[in-house]
Formats: structure tokens, C-alpha cells, sequence
């Protein structure tokens, strides 16, 4: 029997599960998984969760007990993601990523305190910090904030990553890991030119990772791209390579039907060739092909308001159940 297009993939690049449901995490045997406060929200609507979101409250409760409702039930929801977390990683042999309160995303020293008592949540728990990934949104606050916590041993994902300045300077702060968001790009071209579609191989979201890829691979960063947020199999076939990309359940379930010869796209031997030259980002030259890149303005705008958003509903949710 063939080979499936998933288990080809996982030959070459490391899959990941991109969803807050553990339980369909065990299905496709990821090695690592990724969840945001959207993933976050719609696993704690599942009745078979119900459980976990209970635990969770009652732990603040417990935590926080004489504080207001507004402090307990913003621990709740840090603590929530902890509790998904360290299921998640009963049944994944790698890593697990927690996201940091996006409303936090412009404030470096809030940042990197909401990620220290994450990861000292994770670790109270018996978790090590190896197997933990922080995600912080890719802006400059969110880069510098991640450059001071890798010197300390806590590796960070950064997300809502749209931009080539964005992947610079995450790469000259040395943080762990990115995550470009091809399916975003692709929905913001799409808007912004009328078109109904593009070729997998010009989707505007895969030539950005893989013009990263190629840039990282030339100029020797250690710093792993991870693609994320895909609207269709085409995007995650043309990156086949790629060090990592997290992948939806449903999306893992259509390439586990299809047995089509996976052909590797992005590879390190390649990149020189098309890696182009080394620059240097600093705040000025952030701030200036940020605000020239008007997808990168505008999605990285709206990544972050969404999530907020959805941190927002979410204590809305709980508080009653407090």
C-alpha cells in the first residue's frame, strides 16, 4: 500500500497539530502542537472539556482567592491554556505552544512576565521548560521580549508573523521559532486584488515562507520556521521541507486520504542560490518596512485584535462560572 501524502510529509518536515482538541491530536501522532486563544476558546465550548475548564477555575479560585472576580477569572483563562497544555502533551512526544494575552502584545515588560508565570505554571506542574513553546506576537515588542527570554532557557514561537522584517529581526534575536501565516497572506491578496484563487505554487503565503526559509538557510540562523494557518492542501504540498508546519485536524485528515507522490519543495541545499543578501533590522528600519508592508500592517493589526477578542469573550464566558 502507498504511502500517504501525510506520512510522506512527515519524512520531511516536522508535523504539527494545530488545534486546542487533544483528542484529535492522537489520531494523526504529531510531534509537536500549537494552540491560540481562538483554539483555546472553542475547545473550552466542547462538552467532553468541561472538566479541564472546571479544574481550571477552581484552581484561581483557589490562587487568587479574596481577589476580585475580574483577577480570578484573567487567571482562569492563563490557566486554562496550562491545563490544554499539559494534556496536549500526554500524547505528543515534543512541544507544546501557549500563547501570551495578545492584549499584551505592544508591552514588552508585561510580555515576558505573563510568559515567566506561564512557564512557572508549567513547571510547578512537573512540565520542563524544553517542551514548552511562548508564543508572543511578532511585533517589536513581542521580538524583544522573546530575545530576553531565550537567554533564559524559555524558547518562544512568535506569531502572527506576515512580514520579511518580522522574520529578520526574530532571527538576529535568536528566538526559537516562527510561525509565518501563509493562509492570512493568501486571504489578504485575494481581498486586495479581486482574485478568486492562485496557483499553489504563487500563493503569495508559501513564496513568503519560503523566501524566509531560503534566508535563514543561507545565512546559517538557527531559528526554525514553522508554516501556519493554511486554507488548503496545495499550500502545505508546496512547502513540503519546510523544518516545521502546523496543520489543522481537518486539513491532516485530507492529506492522510491521498497517496499522491510528495516531492520535496524547500531544501537547505538550495537556498544559497536563492537566499538573497544579509540585512540588519533594527527598531527605525522595523517600524519602516512595517508601515510600508500594508498586508503586514493591516493582518498583523487584525491577527492581534482577534485574539484579544477572543480572550475577551472567553473570560466573558467563564466569569459566570466562577
Amino acid at each position: 500500500m502507498p504511502a500517504t501524502t501525510l506520512e510522506q510529509l512527515k519524512g520531511q518536515t516536522v508535523v504539527v497539530a494545530d488545534t486546542g482538541d487533544f483528542q484529535s491530536i492522537q489520531k494523526f501522532r504529531p510531534r509537536d502542537a500549537t494552540t491560540n486563544p481562538s483554539l483555546i476558546a472553542a475547545a473550552a465550548k466542547m462538552p467532553e472539556y468541561a472538566a479541564v475548564v472546571d479544574e481550571a477555575l477552581n484552581w484561581a479560585k483557589s490562587e487568587a482567592a479574596g481577589k476580585s472576580a475580574d483577577e480570578q477569572v484573567k487567571l482562569a483563562v492563563d490557566r486554562l491554556a496550562v491545563e490544554f497544555g499539559m494534556r496536549i502533551l500526554q500524547v505528543v512526544p515534543g512541544r507544546v505552544s501557549t500563547e501570551v494575552d495578545a492584549r499584551l502584545s505592544y508591552d514588552q515588560q508585561a510580555s515576558e512576565a505573563k510568559a515567566r508565570q506561564l512557564i512557572a505554571m508549567y513547571e510547578k506542574a512537573g512540565i520542563k521548560r524544553e517542551r514548552i513553546l511562548i508564543k508572543l506576537a511578532a511585533t517589536w515588542e513581542g521580538i524583544k521580549a522573546a530575545e530576553n527570554l531565550e537567554k533564559d532557557g524559555i524558547h518562544c514561537n512568535l506569531t502572527l508573523l506576515f512580514g520579511f522584517h518580522q522574520a529578520v529581526a526574530c532571527a538576529e534575536a535568536g528566538v526559537r521559532l516562527i510561525s509565518p501565516f501563509v493562509g492570512r497572506i493568501l486571504d489578504w491578496y485575494l481581498k486586495s486584488t479581486g482574485k478568486a484563487s492562485y496557483p499553489a505554487a504563487e500563493d503569495p503565503g508559501v513564496l513568503s515562507v519560503t523566501r524566509i526559509y531560503d534566508y535563514y538557510k543561507k545565512h546559517g540562523y538557527k531559528t526554525e520556521v514553522m508554516g501556519a494557518s493554511f486554507r488548503n492542501v496545495g499550500e502545505i504540498t508546496e512547502l513540503a521541507g519546510c523544518d516545521l508546519l502546523t496543520i489543522a485536524p481537518k486539513l491532516l485528515a485530507e492529506l492522510d486520504g491521498m497517496t499522491a507522490e510528495l516531492p520535496r519543495k524547500l531544501d537547505p541545499a538550495q537556498a544559497a542560490a536563492r537566499g538573497g543578501d544579509k540585512i540588519h533590522i533594527d527598531r527605525a528600519l522595523f517600524d519602516k518596512m512595517h508601515g510600508e508592508d500594508r498586508m503586514a500592517f493591516e493582518k498583523l493589526k487584525e491577527g492581534i485584535d482577534g485574539f484579544a477578542k477572543a480572550i475577551t469573550e472567553l473570560e466573558n464566558e467563564l466569569k459566570p462560572r466562577l
